[in-house]
């Protein structure tokens, strides 16, 4: 017999965790699915293991930095007992996730999930009806078409190895690609990127991305930039990885082949068509209330919505866009300014707001301050050479466009620049404050 509930959602990652207990506390039925561990990507796969692992190469790296300089003997990692610590914070969590679903009276199911009509879901043939269903089934890699295709490993893979391989190919050339390479190379392995455009991370501003090469080539990553993988072999043990680059054929062998060419939304097995769900080109067709165009039924929010930029702080965002609108009726639009984004790299670079190119584009007036700035004392203090900025200020009225940093505590910084774009403050509200001293904050004031 069909169940039937106010609002179904598929998915358990952040923006599903958020929906669902927002609905529950409002007094909806509420019944979530997914067909792996409950916990979604950031907790258990992305985000935060990941970072765990940055934490051993952040030891690694200050080690050889300072070696010399009062630190006599570098560490090593060990990857079991590295892997060993990120287990201890994701083994516990879907357990932890699904027992608070359940006590807050949130109905769980197992599985993979498809629609059989605009208000209908299956589960292994268990049918459910929802007056509303919310699409949080997050991101999946891309499908790169190429032969050998399936020996590539994703993040998830990578995250969950027990040994490093000796050898490790990454294919791509965005935050995966950049982040993973640092752990590894300072994991003891040979570390090579594929990117097939001419840089890695376009997300982030040439210049400082240009500096940050400086750190790869400095940790032994071998980056080859204009170079496209067009084909995989497993070669015994190991794989040959083909490739084309503008000055001819290339072929690499590595022992480990991770994608990290991108990812899409994870809708593929959704069959939205039967739930007359609308897209095209594998993105969901939403209004500016995250609701589906063509089923007034279905909204979706985080990496399955791709609305915003794809990052866990905007899933819990897009969220709290839909419950508002479920509850009190579409309102709610969801506003993505100052979402500050970081690559993990060591050092790691960040920005926020407009690129210098999109503030060209708009046409506004502004001034751009950019200094590499390694003689400064917040990268001196670390022996870390890489360390700089660019920052954009309207002239008309002070407001601060867009922020790029790399280098020490940039993570961090980044977030006061995203605090000043998303609440109005103006560069000389930044400059006049009193930050602790030293700190890398207290650099802002030379960075505007």
């Amino acid at each position: 017999m069909e169940q039937t509930y106010d609002l179904i959602v598929i998915g358990t990652g952040t923006a599903a965790m958020v929906a669902a207990t927002r609905m529950r506390d409002a007094g909806w039925t509420v019944a979530i699915i997914d067909e792996k561990p409950f916990g979604g990507t950031c907790a258990l796969r992305g985000c935060d293991p990941k970072k765990m692992l940055v934490a051993g190469a952040e030891v690694i790296d200050s080690s050889r930095r300072l070696h010399g300089r009062g630190i006599i003997e570098p560490a090593e990692i060990n990857w079991r007992d590295l892997i060993a610590f990120k287990r201890t914070f994701t083994d516990a969590i879907p357990a932890k996730h699904e027992q608070r679903y359940q006590e807050k009276g949130i109905v769980t199911f197992h599985g993979q999930a498809y629609f059989t009509g605009p208000n209908s879901i299956s589960i292994a043939e268990e049918p459910l009806h929802g007056r509303h269903i919310l699409i949080a089934a997050g991101a999946e890699p891309v499908r790169l078409g190429i032969p050998g295709e399936e020996h590539l490993i994703d993040h998830e893979d990578f995250l969950a190895m027990d040994s490093l391989p000796a050898r490790v190919l990454l294919v791509g050339g965005g935050y995966i690609a950049a982040e993973f390479s640092h752990v590894a190379v300072r994991a003891g392995a040979k570390v090579t990127i594929l990117q097939r455009s001419h840089r890695l991370l376009p997300q982030f501003e040439p210049e400082l991305v240009g500096w940050l090469m400086e750190a790869f080539e400095r940790s032994g990553v071998d980056v080859r930039t204009g170079t496209t993988a067009i084909g995989i072999e497993k070669t015994g043990e190991a794989f040959t990885v083909h490739a084309s680059a503008e000055d001819g054929s290339r072929m690499f062998v590595a022992d480990l082949v991770v994608h990290a060419a991108g990812r899409r939304p994870a809708l593929d097995r959704l069959d939205l068509p039967t739930g007359d769900i609308a897209s095209e080109r594998g993105r969901l067709q939403l209004n500016e209330h995250l609701q589906s165009i063509s089923n007034p039924a279905v909204y979706a929010a985080g990496d399955a919505a791709q609305m915003g930029p794809p990052l866990t702080p905007v899933s819990s965002h897009d969220a709290k866009v839909v419950a508002a609108n479920l509850i009190k009726g579409n309102h709610a639009r969801p506003d993505y300014r100052g979402v500050p984004s970081v690559a993990f790299t060591l050092p790691p670079i960040a920005a926020v707001g407009m690129s210098e190119e999109a503030a060209r584009a708009s046409g506004c007036r502004f001034r751009v301050k950019s200094e590499r700035a390694s003689h400064w004392y917040t990268a001196r203090r670390v022996a870390e050479p890489v360390y700089g900025y660019k920052t954009l200020v309207e002239e008309d009225t002070d407001r601060i466009l867009g922020a790029h940093l790399v280098g020490p505590h940039a993570d961090e910084v980044i977030n006061l620049f995203g605090l000043a774009i998303r609440h109005g403050l103006t560069a000389g509200d930044l400059k006049t404050t009193m930050f602790a001293y030293p700190t890398g904050a207290s650099d802002i004031g030379y960075m505007l």
